[in-house]
């Protein structure tokens, strides 16, 4: 329960979340990982 409050609810303070979640901080990384990551093919 709490490991999901943390995650999808919770918005972090760190530099790089600017008030996300940790769940979207992840999934917003992974699509900007994923556009670079094709761009260098």
């Amino acid at each position: 329960v709490w490991m999901d409050y943390y995650n999808n609810e919770r918005t972090h303070q760190g530099k790089m979340c600017c008030g996300r979640t940790p769940l979207e901080t992840l999934i917003d990384g992974k699509r900007t990982w994923a556009e670079k990551n094709l761009a260098q093919i």
